[in-house]
């Protein structure tokens, strides 16, 4: 128990360090009205407005590509430890993703015009 409170006075003690050592060292606090955001270009709008519609698909076929590797990961690690039918479950798995992407692209989502 004692130890677990050392480490958790330890942890503190370095993030206060930390924290002092930031706001002493810096130049000047930023100022939030002027700070570039969009990969440093100038704002032209407003950093939390509205989304173009088209961003949403894009973000859902991101997620779709996530998850396939969220899966694959594991499934590499056990695939030798399986067998064959493993290689067909990942199959049929890549197949339910492509069709997903095949309807995307159909539907015009992945295109930036």
């Amino acid at each position: 128990m004692t130890n677990l409170l050392v480490l958790a006075a330890v942890v503190v003690a370095s993030l206060a360090a930390a924290y002092s050592a930031a706001r002493i060292l810096r130049s000047a606090p930023p100022d939030l009205d002027t700070m570039p955001f969009l990969s440093g270009k100038t704002a032209v709008e407003h950093a939390v407005s509205r989304y173009h519609v088209r961003w949403y698909a894009i973000t859902m076929i991101f997620l779709a590509f996530d998850m396939e590797m969220v899966f694959m990961f594991p499934w590499a690690v056990v695939v030798a430890d399986i067998g064959v039918m493993a290689v067909v479950e990942m199959f049929g798995f890549l197949a339910v993703l492509m069709v997903g992407v095949l309807y995307a692209w159909q539907e015009g989502a992945l295109r930036w015009v």
